[in-house]
């Protein structure tokens, strides 16, 4: 069963829902069927140097630091 994350174009409301198939899921909130499939971000695992997180920039890996950023 897949996890999906919903927009309820009724009220508004954003949440993430199991989907079992041929279900149709609800909005929490309002209970309106009338809902957004968004886009997901998945997460993965890895290893090795490609893992390390970045620097404390956060984007660029730059060790200065936000204000040090090479992107900017």
């Amino acid at each position: 069963m897949p996890i999906y994350e919903y927009a309820c174009r009724k009220c508004g409301h954003e949440f993430e829902t199991l989907v079992r198939s041929g279900s149709v899921p609800d909005c929490p909130s309002c209970r309106s069927t009338e809902l957004e499939k968004k886009l997901s971000v998945f997460a993965t695992a890895a290893s090795g140097p490609e893992a390390a997180p970045a620097g404390a920039c956060g984007a660029c890996g730059h060790p200065g630091g936000p204000g040090a950023c090479a992107l900017n």
